[in-house]
């Protein structure tokens, strides 16, 4: 082989090397996650004392998993909304009562992933629970699931009263027998709630607010939340005695996706 022949074949495999590297896929970069609005606030650096159970981070819900898009235990508002509450905890403090928050700030993932499940009719392990009256198949025409939700806007939230003293809530064994949400509070999962005449997520009539079934000690109580809320400007949502969205809303048309985590807030 002469030496021009040597380099041109030379030539060619660096050409060669060359179109292989510059052609070749380029590994896929992780996607950023999306971050909160300046005004979005952890909920805790508003109000220290309003106590947390957030149970979409735990396996104690209707779906019976930890839901998609709970990084942490951790109340996220926007700001008009965690002040208002915090005026709401001064008030109900001097009666002897805290606020108790179940959820607050909700992804459009974990709706996504309620809607999966609410889809799955053959998984029904928490039915004995959250929905022992209501067909699986109902849940979407019933308005128990939708594809869309007002805790994703940021300033909605799940909430109740607890009597002070608080008392640790056990936590929830995975596997339990399960006891319907409507029982008697002895019955059911403890709560250290007051009594409102369910329990949070009661997928049941009887959760409406103003329902007539519910009266004496358990009516006062969901009178106490309401009366409190809505004088702060608090609306609620008349099936779920614990469902209150603050009003004027600051994106009232507007779905977030930013995982429930300190590092989705503004500084972190």
């Amino acid at each position: 082989m002469t030496r021009l022949s040597t380099a041109v074949r030379g030539l060619v495999t660096t050409l060669a090397t060359l179109l292989a590297v510059t052609t070749a896929p380029t590994p896929a970069q992780a996607k950023p996650e999306p971050k909160a609005p300046n005004d979005f606030v952890a909920l805790r650096t508003v109000d220290p004392t309003i106590v947390q159970e957030m149970r979409y981070f735990t396996r104690h819900n209707f779906v019976g998993e930890r839901i998609d898009g709970y990084r942490q235990p951790l109340c996220i508002l926007t700001r008009p909304a965690a002040e208002a509450l915090h005026e709401a905890q001064r008030r109900l403090l001097r009666q002897g009562y805290t606020l108790k928050v179940y959820d607050c700030y909700r992804p459009q993932r974990a709706v996504d992933h309620f809607v999966r499940w609410a889809e799955d009719l053959d998984d029904e392990a928490m039915k004995d629970e959250f929905y022992p009256n209501v067909d699986k198949t109902r849940l979407f025409a019933d308005g128990y699931i939708a594809e869309k939700s007002g805790h994703s806007r940021g300033s909605t939230l799940d909430l109740t009263i607890v009597r002070l003293p608080a008392k640790p809530t056990r936590p929830y064994a995975p596997g339990e027998p399960l006891v319907p949400c409507y029982a008697p509070k002895a019955e059911r999962f403890p709560d250290n709630s007051v009594d409102m005449g369910t329990g949070f997520d009661c997928f049941d009539t009887l959760s409406h607010t103003l329902d007539p079934r519910i009266q004496g000690e358990q009516r006062a109580n969901r009178l106490l939340l309401k009366r409190t809320l809505e004088a702060l400007g608090f609306v609620n949502l008349a099936e779920e005695w614990w469902h209150y969205t603050f009003k004027p809303e600051p994106y009232p048309d507007t779905y977030f996706n930013f995982p429930v985590s300190w590092k989705s807030l503004a500084g972190h």
